[in-house]
């Protein structure tokens, strides 16, 4: 019986919660819906329906990729939980890799996807995408959307949704495999309030 190659898709560091389901690189289905700060109780319920429709179990499943952000505190982190979580449990190979490369995987040339992170601020990184990989142009950061866009050219796609996309991500160098499951921890780009306000008061 050949190898399987599932691999399952994870990212919630946005406002759009995304799982998608693939067959090597081909899409054989996912969900992709706006949440409402309520990605920790629609990820476990839409993952199993997915699996479900898809008649697909967990100990199936080649490999497990994960955005580990920047973005929501909250969002990232539980997506980040459960994949890990799940590759644990069944013994399964866990990539990371971040959420706007996620973001921008679907789009095809330069790209600038950006999460918002509140007075005028934004994370964001600027990509090429290609048909079959994606490259960094520079690396993602937290900064003002609005000086950093006036200081480079806006030839790039400027995105702040959108699916992704696993062929440009499987055969670039950003995925990168976790060694050690237990170590992977979601990519915040700024300190927590509970650390800034440690920070003022030491």
């Amino acid at each position: 019986m050949p190898k399987s190659q599932k691999r399952l898709v994870i990212d919630s560091a946005t406002q759009y919660l995304y799982i998608g389901l693939f067959d090597g690189t081909t899409l054989l289905g996912d969900y992709y819906k706006k949440g409402h700060n309520d990605h920790s109780v629609k990820l476990m319920d839409e993952l199993s329906k997915l699996f479900a429709r898809l008649s697909t179990r967990v100990d199936e499943l080649e490999c497990i990729v994960v955005g580990i952000g920047p973005g929501s505190y909250t969002g990232v982190r539980i997506g980040v939980v459960v994949a890990k979580m799940l590759a644990w449990s069944k013994n399964i190979p866990l990539y990371t890799v971040s959420s706007l490369a996620m973001m921008a995987s679907g789009k095809r040339g330069k790209v600038l996807p950006w999460i918002d992170a509140r007075r005028g601020n934004a994370f964001l990184g600027l990509y090429e995408v290609q048909e079959t990989t994606i490259r960094t142009i520079e690396d993602d950061r937290h900064t003002n959307l609005e000086q950093y866009r006036s200081t480079h050219s806006e030839d790039a796609q400027l995105i702040s949704t959108g699916k992704p996309s696993l062929a440009p991500l499987w055969h670039s160098s950003l995925l990168q495999r976790a060694d050690n499951i237990h170590s992977v921890a979601p990519s915040y780009l700024r300190k927590t309030k509970a650390e800034r306000t440690q920070g003022e008061n030491s």
